[in-house]
Order: C-alpha cells, then sequence, then structure tokens
C-alpha cells in the first residue's frame, strides 16, 4: 500500500545490489517509496542482482542473464538509479554521504547496507596459488570454467551447501573431484550423523571422492605456481590441479566497521529488530547484518524478511532527517511508532531448507539435530536406497523438527507442522508407502498460522484468503498476490493442493484438463486414442473436446499434445507415422514443422544421428564436407553428436540427401523423442570396463529412435561404476556390473538437476531392454504435456515404489502390453528425413517464402568467427538508440 507523507523528498542510498538488495528496492515500491523519494544503488558486481541459490546451473547452460532477480525495466520503471560495478567505498556519517569506487558523491538521508557475505578460505599455505578460487559469484564460476579446460582433478575444500554444489559443477567439467570437510560429516550445520552417512554413501556412488574430518594442510604448486595437489592433516595427500574454497563466509561490514558503526563480536553489523543499526539513519539486511537475536542469517529467507522489515520502516517515517539528536530521537520514536501499529519486526528467522545437492534431495528443519532436551528420535534408514529420515519428537508428540535425505517429498508438510502434534503417529510420517499403515496427512492438516512459503513468510491463511478474498484460482495468481512460491521453489506441491483445496471447499470445480479445448488430461486423451483407435485430431475435438471448443481449430498447447499422442501410438490406431502428413503437420510444434531446430536468427540446424556417439572416419569426412559446402558451423555436442547449424530452410532437403546418402538417419533433436544414448568405450578399450557399452548404447538408440513422447528422453550407457557416461543424469540409464547391468531412471540435467534412481540390477540384456520397454511405454501413457522424466516420477502417486512394482513387478498386469507398443513402435519405425526426401509432395513445404519458392530468406546472414560463421544479429537487432541509465556523479 501506497505511503501517503508530506515530507520532502528523501535520498535513499542502497549499497549492494544482490537478492536481498532487489527484495528491497521491490518492498519499497510497493509501499510508494520510490514514487516519492530518489533511490540510488551501489552495485559491486558487472551486472544487476542475480540468483545465487542456483549458481551452479551455469554449468548446465544457464546463462548469467537467466539467473537475474531483476526484472526487466524495473529500475526505469521506479526511477531507481543504478551503478552497476562500482561499490561503495567510505561512508561519512557526519556529513551523510557515500563516497564510490568512480568517484561518485551521493549524500543520503536513509542508508541500507546490503553487502553481504564472502568467502572464508582457511589460512592454508599456498592458498594464493594458480588454480586456487572462491565459488560465490558468476565471475568465480566464469574463471574456473576456463582453468579447469586444462585441468584434470579437483578439490573442494567444504562439505557445506555450497561446497557440494561446487563439487558437482567440478564433476560436471569432467574433473575427478575431492570433497574435502574438516566436520566428521558432510552439511554438518543441516543433518545429523545417520543424514550425513547416507548422503556421503550417495555422493560416494557418484564418483566423487569424499574425505570428512581432515582439513586441508598445505597446497603444492609446480615450478610455475600452479597448483599440483593438497597435502591434508591426517598426513595424505591427493593429486589435484585446481582448488576451490568453499569453507563457509564472513559478513562483509567492513564498510560499517570504517564508519564507526557498532558490529557483532564474531561480525556482523549490528541491528534491532527492524534492522536499524547503531545510527539510526542506517539500516543493514541480509548476511552483512547481526540480527536482533545475535544472529547472522546466511539465507536468502531471512534476508527477504530483513529487507521487508527494513522497507516497512523507512515507509513508516522520515527515519532521522533531520540533524539535531533530539529532533534525531523524536523522529526515530515516531517511525518505531507507526511501525510498532504495522507489526513488522524481524527478531529471528526459520532455517530450514530443502534443495537438491548433486541431484539428491537433503531437507532439514526446525531442531534437526536434536539439541533440545529430553527429545526422542523417530528415524527410518535404507542405505540400500540412500534414504535416511528422522523426526525429532519431544515426549508429547509435538514436532520439533527434522532431516530427510534422498526423499525429500514430505518435507512441505512437515515443516509447516514443526511447534504442533501432528494428526498420525510420527512413525508413518517417515516409513514409506506399503511399509505401514497409510498416512492420511496433507495441506488440509496443516493450522491456519502455518507458513508454508518459508522465503515470503506467507502462511496457509494468506494463501487461502488470495483464493477467497482476492478470486485467485490457479497457483500463479495466488503466487502474484502473495508472493508464495515465488522465491526457491520448494512449498510449489503444498501451494498447489492448498489453491486446490481451498477451490474445491468452496465449490469450485478445479479444472485439469490438458487446457481450453480438452477437459481431459494428456493421461486420458491417450486412452481416448489408444481405446478408440482415432487418428483424427477434428475427431478428437469434436467428439471429445469441451462443448465451445468443437468445431473450432485447437490451440498451441492441446495441437502439438495431440500430434506427439498420435505419434506415439502410430502403428496401434493406424495412423501413417509421419509427422508431416495431412493434418498432423498443421498440428506439430515449430521444430518440428521443417524437422529441424529453428535458431535465434532464422536459420536451422542439422543433427544427424551417432548411434552410441560411434561414428565411422568416412562419416566424420561426410559431415566436413557437408558443412564445408554449406557453410555451416560445426560443434561437437555433450551427446556426442555433431550438430551443424546455419543452414537456411531451402537448403535442408539438399543437406540431408548428402547424409542419407552416406548411411545417416534423423538425430530427432528437434522433436520431443528420444535424442542420444551417450556411452564410453566400454570393456572393448578400457581397462576398467566390466562390458560393452558402446555395443548397448547403440542398441538401444536403434531400438527407440523416432520414438515420441510427453518431453525428450536422453539416456547413457556406462561400462563400470566410474560412471563416464554419466548415466545417472539421464531418463534413463544404464550402468555396468560384473554380473550384467543397472538400469536407473527418471535422472535429468539441466537447470533443476535430478540423480537418477535404481530401478532393477544385475540384469541381463534381454531383461534390460524388456523393463526399459516397460518404463518409457509407461511414462508416454502416463505423463503430462511437457513433463520430464524426473517431474513425473515426483509428481506419480507411490514414486518409484509404486513405478517398480508396475514395471518391473508388472502389479497392473500390463506389462505384456507395454511391451506389444513398443514392438509395435520399433517395427514401423521409419527414418522421417529419408521418407521426405523419396517424396517430391512433402520437400514442397521446404521453402523460406511460399510466393517465391526458389528466393533465400534475406534476412538470414551471417559473419565469421573463429575460421567458422555465426549469425548476423545486427540485421534483426535495429538501431542503436543510446539508453540513459543512471545519473553519471550525482550527488544531493
Amino acid at each position: 500500500m501506497a505511503t501517503t507523507t508530506t515530507r520532502p523528498p528523501r535520498t535513499i542510498v542502497l549499497v549492494g545490489h544482490g537478492m536481498v538488495g532487489q527484495r528491497f528496492l521491490e518492498a519499497l515500491a510497493e509501499h510508494g517509496v520510490t514514487g516519492a523519494d530518489r533511490v540510488v544503488v551501489f552495485c559491486e558486481e558487472p551486472r544487476p542482482a542475480y540468483d545465487r541459490m542456483h549458481l551452479t546451473s551455469y554449468f548446465s547452460g544457464t546463462t548469467p542473464d537467466d539467473l537475474s532477480v531483476t526484472p526487466d525495466g524495473f529500475m526505469a520503471e521506479h526511477g531507481i538509479e543504478l551503478h552497476v560495478g562500482d561499490p561503495a567505498v567510505a561512508v561519512d556519517r557526519a556529513a551523510r554521504t557515500v563516497t564510490s569506487a568512480a568517484g561518485r558523491t551521493v549524500a543520503y538521508d536513509v542508508l541500507v547496507l546490503a553487502t553481504g557475505s564472502y568467502p572464508f578460505v582457511p589460512p592454508v599455505p599456498g592458498k594464493d596459488a594458480r588454480g586456487c578460487f572462491v565459488y560465490r559469484t558468476v565471475d568465480d564460476l566464469l574463471a574456473i570454467e576456463a582453468y579447469a579446460q586444462g585441468a584434470t582433478a579437483g578439490v573442494v575444500v567444504g562439505g557445506g551447501l555450497l561446497g557440494l554444489e561446487a563439487a558437482g559443477a567440478l564433476q560436471g567439467l569432467g574433473l575427478r573431484t575431492h570433497i574435502v570437510e574438516f566436520a566428521p560429516r558432510l552439511m554438518p550445520v543441516q543433518v545429523d550423523e545417520g543424514g550425513g552417512a547416507a548422503l556421503r554413501r550417495t555422493i560416494g556412488d557418484m564418483g566423487l571422492d569424499v574425505h570428512t574430518g581432515v582439513a586441508g594442510k598445505e597446497i603444492r604448486t609446480d615450478a610455475a605456481g600452479a597448483v599440483t595437489a593438497m597435502e591434508l592433516s591426517d598426513g595424505s595427500a591427493v593429486d589435484a590441479d585446481l582448488v576451490v574454497f568453499s569453507a563457509g563466509v564472513r559478513p562483509r561490514d567492513q564498510l560499517a566497521r570504517e564508519a564507526g558503526l557498532d558490529v557483532g563480536e564474531r561480525g556482523g553489523v549490528a541491528v534491532d529488530e527492524r534492522c536499524r543499526t547503531s545510527d539510526p539513519a542506517v539500516f543493514a539486511i541480509g548476511e552483512c547484518a547481526q540480527a536482533a537475536d545475535g544472529r547472522v542469517y546466511g539465507l536468502v529467507a531471512p534476508g527477504y524478511e530483513m529487507a521487508e522489515t527494513a522497507a516497512a520502516a523507512i515507509a513508516a517515517g522520515p527515519a532521522a532527517a533531520e540533524t539535531d539528536a533530539e529532533a534525531v530521537e523524536a523522529a526515530t520514536e515516531a517511525a518505531a511508532g507507526a511501525e510498532a501499529a504495522a507489526g513488522r519486526t524481524f527478531t529471528g528467522a526459520d532455517t530450514s531448507t530443502k534443495l537438491k545437492l548433486l541431484g539428491v534431495g537433503v531437507a532439514s528443519f526446525g531442531d534437526a539435530l536434536g539439541a533440545a532436551d529430553d527429545c526422542l528420535d523417530v528415524v527410518y534408514s535404507d542405505s540400500r536406497a540412500g534414504l535416511y529420515k528422522k523426526l525429532v519428537v519431544d515426549r508429547d508428540g509435538t514436532l520439533l523438527g527434522g532431516v530427510l535425505v534422498g526423499d525429500t517429498d514430505a518435507y512441505g508438510m512437515l515443516r509447516p507442522l514443526t511447534g504442533s502434534v501432528p494428526p498420525v503417529p510420527p512413525e508413518q510420517l517417515v516409513l514409506p508407502p506399503g511399509a505401514g499403515a497409510p498416512a492420511a496427512l496433507g495441506p488440509s492438516a496443516l493450522p491456519d498460522d502455518a507458513v508454508v512459503c518459508n522465503c515470503h513468510n506467507v502462511t496457509k491463511a494468506a494463501i487461502r484468503g488470495a483464493v477467497a478474498d482476492h478470486d485467485c484460482t490457479t497457483v500463479r495468481e495466488v503466487g502474484k498476490c502473495t508472493r508464495a512460491g515465488s522465491g526457491c521453489g520448494s512449498c510449489e506441491k503444498v501451494l498447489a493442493a492448498l489453491v486446490n483445496d481451498e477451490l474445491a471447499a468452496r465449490g469450485v470445480a478445479v479444472d485439469k484438463g490438458l487446457c481450453g479445448c480438452f477437459a481431459h488430461t494428456r493421461t486420458e486423451l491417450y486412452e481416448i486414442v489408444r481405446v478408440k483407435r482415432i487418428s483424427s485430431y477434428v475427431r478428437l475435438l469434436d467428439e471429445h473436446g469441451r462443448a465451445e471448443a468443437r468445431s473450432g481449430d485447437g490451440c498451441e498447447v492441446c495441437k502439438p499434445a495431440v500430434a506427439s499422442i498420435f505419434a506415439s501410438l502410430a502403428p496401434v490406431i493406424g495412423a501413417d507415422g509421419y509427422v508431416l502428413d495431412g493434418e498432423q503437420g498443421a498440428l506439430q510444434d515449430t521444430n518440428d514443422h521443417f524437422l529441424a531446430n529453428l535458431q535465434r536468427n532464422g536459420s536451422y540446424s542439422v543433427v544427424p544421428r551417432v548411434p552410441g556417439g560411434e561414428i565411422t572416419p568416412e562419416k566424420l569426412i561426410v559431415l566436413g564436407e557437408v558443412a564445408r559446402e554449406f557453410g555451416l558451423y560445426t560443434k561437437i555436442t555433450g551427446g556426442q553428436r555433431i550438430d551443424l547449424f546455419g543452414a537456411r530452410v531451402d537448403q535442408l532437403p539438399a543437406i540431408w540427401a548428402r547424409l542419407v546418402d552416406a548411411g545417416f538417419e534423423s538425430g530427432h533433436a528437434y522433436g520431443k523423442a528420444l535424442r542420444t544414448v551417450k556411452s564410453c568405450v566400454g570393456s572393448t578399450w578400457c581397462r576398467y570396463g566390466v562390458q560393452d557399452s558402446v555395443r548397448m548404447a547403440i542398441d538401444l538408440e536403434l531400438r527407440y529412435r523416432g520414438l515420441r513422447s510427453p518431453h525428450k528422453l536422453k539416456a547413457a550407457v556406462s561400462g563400470c561404476s566410474r560412471e563416464c557416461a554419466e548415466a545417472q543424469g539421464k531418463d534413463f540409464g544404464v550402468i555396468a556390473t560384473a554380473n550384467g547391468w543397472n538400469l536407473y531412471v527418471c535422472g535429468n540435467g539441466g537447470a533443476t538437476p535430478r540423480h537418477a534412481d535404481l530401478l532393477a540390477q544385475d540384469l541381463s540384456d534381454e531383461e534390460l531392454i524388456r523393463l526399459i520397454d516397460r518404463f518409457l511405454m509407461f511414462y508416454i501413457r502416463t505423463a503430462d504435456r511437457l513433463e520430464r522424466t524426473s517431474v513425473w516420477l515426483e509428481r506419480l502417486e507411490g514414486g518409484l515404489d509404486h513405478l517398480r512394482d508396475v514395471v518391473v513387478a508388472d502389479s497392473l498386469g500390463i506389462g505384456a502390453e507395454l511391451e506389444e507398443l513398443m514392438a509395435a513402435h520399433v517395427a514401423h519405425y521409419r527414418d522421417e528425413w529419408a521418407a521426405t526426401l523419396a517424396d517430391p509432395e512433402r520437400l514442397a513445404r521446404f521453402v523460406s517464402f511460399v510466393n517465391a519458392p526458389g528466393v533465400p530468406d534475406p534476412s538470414v546472414r551471417f559473419v565469421p568467427e573463429r575460421d567458422q560463421v555465426k549469425p548476423d544479429l545486427t540485421l534483426l537487432s535495429g538501431p542503436a538508440i543510446p539508453v540513459r541509465g543512471t545519473l553519471e556523479g550525482a550527488s544531493a
């Protein structure tokens, strides 16, 4: 709500622009402060605030721009002056000015410090050697990525949250990775001994070397001063080319110290319950502040609360703009009185956390380590499955806290119940399905004052109010109204359930339909198509669409989803499996329209299949000749293929004619289908290999090629437990054992990586293929539109146990049916590009302009770079327009 005031405009200076600083600016805007006062921001980094919680996703393709938490146009809309790459270096409290590194001096009425923290680097001899890094900013990641190009092994010092993130990043860069943690277990702050042991076993199975209970003693270097090894405190040593320090952080309070502000004994700018420092005109928020309870909080959720508290206090009054002591005191008391009425204070925060580390779910909440007197533990542990669950309760059954490793689905329900007696016995809350009486516990069991979204302190009552009082009908609408779910995302499942429950309680039907055209889910449509053998979208829409959508054209949501269903069931329903024939052609997504991936300048990429990553010299030569003849950019991918970029749509048939003649076929990089089955060289070449992983990868890729599914599918086969093919990060992955093959399912990389789960082990070739057949067809049959296998498994009722029952034990009796569906796919497979080239009518669509078939698109042009080409984007960007982003040399 906007603050009404007749006071003169103030100048509010924010030092630091991280996630907490950005939340502070948003809170100021929500209070209407940015419309009345001048706001100036000094940012040390060369880019605006970004998401540090997902920093590691950079290594899986997320760009720095993708990480940004600063909405486009936010600064301009609210008149905020942002100076990036220009940190504040001095504060003169007497003159009330801030001076930056670039020499800007700005007078302030209110100063807010959000300088965050800095990485702690233990005083290990050699810590400044070439090859030593910290893991804190985007620039740190860029430096690590560049240095890792010539490295083979790395050490991460620190086994906490960020340390494990860093270890995953090094492993993803191809380095053998060691984790050194001084404490006796990993994540010692969040998990107990049992949880640490489960986490260590799981991480060790991924091929990381874990050293706990030891410290780094010395970093060894070569004659050039580069890292070669780290000696440990137990006398052992590990070879390494690169060392990453991630051993905790310390508050960045130097600016406050130099300005004479009070700081805590162990660091942190001392603040009161309204985040004011010892100077009433100065506030401190986030990791640089020592809160009123004497703690420094290193999590984003408490930082957000502090940001909102400070913004509310600043909005409530002038915050000591006067100069004499009596006036300062009076203004401070007035602001405090207004704020007391509003009730906005910060005296401490919940430090519960839920996250995925190296694909392993880890969560802790409340008194996770059982520090309370006379408390009791309720523990479930399955070391084989990598599961550990512990609840801490007192003698009257009150839930005090807990630790979850391997399966964190219950976190969203358990954390809000902390401090209350759950409606079911605690043992029912940790036992897996089938191991005990079912715990009929859902979001409806939560009390109204339970905090559902910890990041933004949103209660169940606030969520219900958003539905009841503000007519919100979707999770997105509730999120906009309350900010719930817009932080770390761990509350999304509970949030969705609460919204649906509240809608149902109010008599509002919860629409689970695919889109505005169909009231059925994708799974229901799949069964309708399969049972009724429907192969026409028009018929499906007219017979099973919503009344208002019948006889219509459909929408961009359902058309490609139905097209995928038709393609995956084509042999069974008697349809032509070619995706561009007749009605099918109008249903496809952009990439499928031309059987190629559309690139940013309007050109297309060509990705031929290379089964298992194995290719002959002759085929390599053909790829080079084609790329040279058509002027294409070439790149080797992480999926062991060679991509050719820069083809105009009219060139695609000629390019593919050359490739098909040489024995290549479509790699389906453009479709929601099987992409690749990656492999290591296996027992044929590798001295560690125990099975022929290349042969198996080729067999699997040729079996499942062209299989259309709700989302893309990636797979891998590793020839031994060293896991060089990264099979445990795929939708289905196979790892060789001395007795056969282990099958892992439902993993993925990308922005939200998930470690795959072991479905079955020591399988023969025939058993392996039968189970993969069933798994894939069950996924295609029951998944939602655009739902990866990892998300599907987490949504699947009963989770992995149910999936294992269906696929391995055939509990539903559909195993043979699923196998028959796959057999039909294999028998009817045709290469889409070979079929296209054989039909002149199909070739006719490959033109840039329908009314001028022989004319190429003049906007698709390229410029040279590194002996290849890249898109000439100046054609698309328009004229350069100067933008005034900040007020140079601004002062007040």
